[in-house]
């Protein structure tokens, strides 16, 4: 998978999981959305796939 992927695929999981935080409902789990985020945006895969693509436009 190409590091354009693999943070394309990391955005758009962030913004599913926005998308719903944004849902009008009562919020009692915010704890849990951020935790998924961070999931998310913390996996090994895209932190080396942005330093790459940060490097290469440096």
């Amino acid at each position: 998978m190409s590091d354009e992927d693999i943070a394309l695929r990391a955005v758009s999981a962030a913004q599913d999981i926005l998308e719903e935080y944004l849902e009008p409902h009562p919020r009692s789990n915010e704890r849990l959305i951020l935790d998924r985020l961070v999931e998310i945006l913390e996996q090994p895969s895209l932190i080396v796939a942005v330093n790459r693509s940060k490097r290469s436009h440096d």
